[in-house]
């Protein structure tokens, strides 16, 4: 008992000394130049003397104007080419070693040189990348220098806000040459109870040594409190120059399981040693968790039903464009945990390996979707199939047909240890880059009034079988496609299904997948299953009304619902300026709660919910029923798609009609204007789950009031006068020096009573004194397009954002006024530590 407590703390302290030593922060730096040309550069290195110091992530394009003459597909904003490099030090020891440099995303073209010697190249801004350093890398005591070329000349080569740059981590990993690859392992947990879980771990192991290697491996499973629950030794032999896989099996017995609502983790820590001394330490987070898809049934998450609230997201957030430090994410999905959602759609590429962490972490399930674009362009300016050849919208299928085997494959190498990922997504809306899909699904027909959503299709699946076998031979076909993607899934996971978001099932795309996901189409789930009786159906992309959510409440086989979208992001806003991006349904492009956050919380939280928003009749879409007071709608889609424009204030012009707009999930509210009763609205009469009134506006107090005595919930708006103050408060009054933490610091106008004032706005500047770094300012509107990089910034609906981020090793405190004509402001102090 004594060795084996020896070797445990030996264990530790070697895990915790290989964990510094094998990766290193490589962020931090850099020099950053933008050049006029596409030319790859000659004589590297280059001189850099005057370029620019940055620090990553880094995204170029956030930081320039905003410019009509631009192109709305990617949000108005320039793309262009950049160039990085980095000077540094090799490691210490590094002759004896293998050194490797990993970058988490590059957006995109990039190619990458040590020294003048070229490393390689990688097109997708989306996917991860490393490259093997030892040969080139001087150990001589001068500097090395490490080139990346960023071309992204070709700034609408998406159909939303991409961003340019290193716009991801980038790290420097130091191992032996006995040693775990990158990626090296993979966790699963192929039989799970509240007893025992079996913990299946295959490990990589590569021997660089001219000679072989006899090693012990060893591996151990440690909770989140940091306690090993079990350990494993197991001896191998390793040829030189050979790589192994070593399989191991392992019993936790009472685990603490992952799901959205206890994300338990525990670390695999494996050790790679010879001769009684460690060589590599490994470390691998992941969750104990179980899942199960059943066609008739839906979704089981450690064997309980589970339906998955979830939100599609672009990966872009707002001032920091792509480059989000982690704090940004967190607050937003924090957010949009309050409001009921416990899935992420990650539209349509892979994220960062740092957002997978987080959902991992606050108990998120992730579809990790993969390409956008296959054997076909899409038009990144008009949604659809593309209609003219451009330069500057050449996109990934120019690299598809080379490069996409390794992408999905390194992506999920990344991924794949992740508990919240539950699903691969191979591809977003495919079919109608294909010539005649559309005329297959019949969904486009002439005779299909109001667009193909939500259509249960006019064509038998015989009819649309003939059609699809009339076209004419082609190139690429989507069904082969669909499944070489699949097959290439299968070879790295068959725990997790292969999904993909689509909007018929008439070109054989489905029969390579394990979910059949459902672009706006609810009304083809029955219509399906009828004639596809063997397959699973469910929805990956909905409008955001009652009418999605209530086809799973009453279709338990469909079991998730992902909204578009959970937050505004910038892109898709061709020929709309002002208007930079996509205006969604929960949060705004600051992160700011929409009136829609209060509805779908209604609706997907089990607590009663009460809340009011408000919008002027005329252009509402309803009309007022003179006789009961009650908001008729104009038509059926004005019930269906989610009304998340609603405002969250009660200013109008005397006796103009309101509609007063009421989610809820109490049977019954009654609502007040200065204590005087309006009368009650019940849920039975309304299919949309809102409640509606018109009321002339009457300064004073409007309420919402539900529930039963003792369990009484309300929801109340006040008429405010002139705003005379700006309040600021913070998320955070304490950051940590390491130069990411971060600082949300949301300024609003008041009245004199201190209520928000949402109907006026101020040009605010923010006075920052201390050592931070200003990320920028946001007003979260649609239509801003003011600078993000600077400390002005007129409100929106009186509010406005501030980001700031601490500095590395720069401690002590930070003071934050704002200040506005005729408007005084509060304090607020901020300790870096």
């Amino acid at each position: 008992m004594r060795r084996l407590g020896l070797l445990l703390m030996l264990l530790v302290w070697c895990n915790s000394f290989y964990a510094q030593e094998r990766t290193q922060d490589f962020n931090f730096n850099w020099k950053f130049t933008l050049v006029e040309d596409t030319k790859t550069p000659t004589n590297l290195p280059l001189d850099d003397t005057k370029w620019r110091d940055v620090r990553l992530p880094h995204d170029w394009s956030v930081e320039a104007s905003f410019s009509e003459d631009l192109d709305g597909a990617t949000g108005y904003l320039p793309g262009g080419v950049g160039i990085y490099q980095k000077h540094f030090d090799a490691p210490t020891d590094a002759e004896s070693k293998n050194v490797f440099v990993l970058f988490d995303g590059v957006y995109n073209n990039a190619t990458f040189w040590l020294n003048g010697k070229l490393l390689g190249e990688n097109p997708y801004g989306y996917s991860p990348t490393y490259f093997d350093l030892t040969e080139v890398l001087k150990t001589d005591g001068t500097k090395n220098i490490l080139t990346v070329h960023v071309d992204h000349s070709r700034y609408v080569d998406s159909r939303w806000y991409t961003g340019s740059g290193i716009y991801r981590h980038v790290k420097l990993i130091t191992v032996d040459k006995l040693h775990i690859p990158i990626w090296g392992t993979f966790v699963t947990t192929p039989e799970v109870s509240t007893e025992v879980a079996t913990v299946q771990i295959q490990t990589k192991i590569k021997n660089g040594y001219s000679k072989n290697q006899n090693v012990t491996l060893i591996t151990k499973i440690i909770d989140n409190e940091g306690k090993t629950v079990t350990l494993q030794e197991k001896e191998t032999k390793i040829g030189s120059g050979k790589e192994i896989e070593v399989l191991q099996s392992l019993q936790v017995a009472n685990p603490k399981l992952w799901d959205t609502e206890n994300p338990n983790l525990y670390k695999v820590i494996t050790n790679v040693s010879v001769k009684g001394k460690v060589i590599d330490t490994y470390t691998t987070p992941f969750g104990i968790r179980s899942l199960l898809f059943d066609k008739d049934k839906g979704f089981f998450l450690n064997g309980k039903p589970t339906y998955v609230k979830g939100v599609c997201l672009h990966h872009d957030a707002g001032l920091v464009g792509a480059a989000v430090p982690k704090g940004v994410w967190e607050r937003r999905l924090q957010i949009l945990k309050e409001g009921g959602v416990n899935a992420i759609r990650t539209s349509h590429n892979p994220f960062s390996e740092e957002f997978l962490d987080l959902c991992d972490e606050m108990g998120f399930l992730v579809q990790n979707e993969i390409f956008d674009e296959m054997d076909n362009p899409k038009d990144k300016q008009h949604n659809m199939n593309e209609k003219s050849v451009q330069y500057i919208t050449r996109g990934y299928t120019e690299h598809f047909q080379k490069w996409g085997e390794s992408d999905l494959k390194r992506t999920m190498l990344r991924d794949r240890n992740h508990p919240s990922v539950f699903q691969w997504s191979i591809g977003n809306e495919i079919e109608w880059t294909y010539e005649g899909y559309k005329h297959v699904s019949g969904l486009w027909d002439p005779e299909v009034k109001g667009g193909y959503w939500n259509k249960i299709p006019h064509l038998t699946k015989e009819e649309m079988i003939a059609r699809y076998n009339a076209l004419p031979d082609r190139k690429f076909k989507l069904a082969e496609t669909a499944k070489r993607l699949s097959k290439w899934v299968k070879e790295m996971d068959q725990t997790r299904p292969v999904t993909a978001n689509l909007t018929s099932l008439a070109s054989g795309y489905a029969d390579a997948l394990d979910v059949v996901g459902f672009s706006y189409q609810t009304n083809q789930y029955h219509w399906s299953k009828k004639n596809y009786p063997n397959k699973l159906f469910t929805g990956t992309e909905n409008s955001g009304g009652w009418q999605d959510w209530n086809s799973i409440i009453e279709n338990p086989m469909v079991f998730s619902m992902f909204m578009w979208t959970g937050i505004d992001y910038m892109g898709e806003a061709t020929n709309k300026w002002p208007q930079k991006g996509w205006d969604g349904d929960l949060l705004d492009f600051a992160g700011f709660k929409k009136q829609g956050w209060y509805y779908f919380k209604s609706i997907w939280v089990n607590k009663p919910h009460v809340s009011i928003g408000t919008t002027p009749l005329e252009g509402s879409g309803f009309e007022s029923d003179s006789l009961s007071g009650k908001a008729v709608a104009s038509s059926k889609k004005v019930l269906n798609w989610n009304n998340s424009k609603a405002n969250m204030h009660w200013n109008y012009k005397p006796g103009e009609l309101v509609v007063v707009e009421v989610p809820t999930n109490n049977h019954v509210v009654e609502l007040f204007l200065n204590n005087r009763s309006l009368g009650s609205r019940s849920l039975s009469d309304n299919p949309d789950r809102i409640l509606r009134w018109v009321v002339p506006f009457e300064a004073g107090t409007l309420t919402a009031r539900a529930g039963f005595e003792g369990q009484e919930v309300e929801s109340v708006l006040k008429t405010t006068s002139a705003a005379v103050a700006i309040k600021l408060s913070v998320d955070k009054t304490t950051l940590n020096s390491d130069g990411y933490d971060v600082a949300h610091i949301i300024a609003q106008l008041v009245d004199k009573d201190g209520l928000e004032v949402k109907t006026e706005n101020a040009e605010l500047t923010f006075n920052v004194d201390g050592n931070v770094k200003v990320l920028g300012v946001d007003n979260g509107s649609k239509d801003n397009i003011q600078d993000f990089q600077s400390n002005k910034i007129i409100t929106s609906k009186g509010k406005a954002l501030l980001l700031v981020q601490a500095l590395k090793h720069k401690t002590g405190k930070i003071n934050i006024k704002a200040k506005a004509a005729n408007l005084k402001s509060n304090l607020v102090v901020i300790q870096v530590e």
